[in-house]
C-alpha cells in the first residue's frame, strides 16, 4: 500500500507552469544579480532559472516585494513547505534507525542483495535520447528516476528497497535501459546538466520526488509511480509489467 505521508514531497516541487518561459534582462535576489533570465519553474520557497552564466536557484524571500507579489510568493504557505519537508526528513530517520534494513532475515533462505551482485553492474544513464535509442536497438523499455540523491529520505529509501536489489536488477538487465536524473543539493553537477534534467522534469510534469517514469523506446509514457511504495522488487516489478501492457 502506498503510503500517502510520502507525497509531502509533491508539495515541496509544486509548480506553477504559468511562469514557466517568462523572461527577465535582470533578476536581483538580495546581493546576487542575474542577467538575461528565463524562468523554469517557481515552487513555494523558489525560483528556477537559466541565466546568462547558467542554472541556478534562489528563494523566493530574497526577491523584492514587487517580485515576490508576481511569482506568488506566500511567506506562511512557504514555511508550511519548510516545516514539511524537515518533518518528512527526521520521519525517514527515524524509520530508518528503527527498521535498519527492510530485507528479510539471512535463516529465511532469501538470497541478500550485496554491492558485488547484480545491482552493482547496472548502468545508470543520463541522457534520455540515447538511453532511447538503446531501447529501440534492444526492443527494451526506458525507466527514467526523478530523484534527490542526496536529500531525499523516501529516494534513498526506495534505492535500497528495490532499485539496489539483485532481484530489481536480473529484470531490469532483460526489460530496461534505465535513466537518473538527480536533484541534489550538495552532489556537484554541470551547468548543462542541470539545465538537461530540469527541462526534462518540465517536460515530463514531475512535481516531487521520487518519481519512475516508464516509456517505451519510441519515447511515449506507459506510467509513472510517484513517491515510495512498499513491497520490494517483486512488487515494483509488477507495477512496471502492468504498466508495459496497457
Amino acid at each position: 500500500m502506498r503510503a500517502k505521508g510520502f507525497i509531502v514531497f509533491s508539495l515541496i516541487a509544486a509548480v506553477w507552469a504559468a511562469r514557466a518561459d517568462e523572461k527577465l534582462p535582470v533578476l536581483k535576489a538580495g546581493s546576487e544579480v542575474y542577467s538575461n533570465v528565463t524562468v523554469i519553474t517557481v515552487t513555494a520557497t523558489d525560483i528556477y532559472f537559466t541565466y546568462a552564466n547558467g542554472m541556478a536557484n534562489v528563494k523566493l524571500s530574497k526577491l523584492d516585494p514587487a517580485l515576490q507579489k508576481h511569482f506568488g510568493y506566500n511567506p506562511k504557505k512557504a514555511s508550511e513547505v519548510e516545516q514539511k519537508q524537515t518533518a518528512a526528513n527526521t520521519q525517514y530517520r527515524i524509520q530508518a534507525i528503527n527498521q535498519p534494513s527492510s530485507r528479510p532475515p539471512a535463516d529465511e533462505g532469501t538470497a541478500q542483495p550485496t554491492s558485488a551482485g547484480q545491482a552493482s553492474e547496472l548502468s545508470w544513464g543520463t541522457d534520455l535520447p540515447t538511453a532511447l535509442n538503446q531501447a529501440r536497438s534492444e526492443n527494451k523499455m526506458v525507466l527514467i528516476d526523478f530523484t534527490g540523491s542526496d536529500w531525499c529520505g523516501w529516494c534513498i529509501k526506495f534505492d535500497h528497497d528495490v532499485l539496489f536489489t539483485d532481484k530489481f536488477a536480473g529484470y531490469a538487465k532483460s526489460k530496461l535501459v534505465l535513466v537518473k536524473l538527480d536533484f541534489p543539493h550538495h552532489k556537484p553537477q554541470s551547468d548543462a546538466l542541470k539545465r538537461a534534467n530540469q527541462e526534462l522534469a518540465t517536460r515530463y510534469h514531475v512535481d516531487g520526488f521520487p518519481t519512475y517514469v516508464l516509456l517505451n523506446f519510441a519515447g511515449k509514457e506507459l506510467g509513472r509511480q510517484v513517491g515510495y511504495a512498499a513491497g520490494g522488487p517483486d512488487a515494483f516489478i509488477a507495477e512496471l509489467d502492468g504498466f508495459s501492457k496497457r
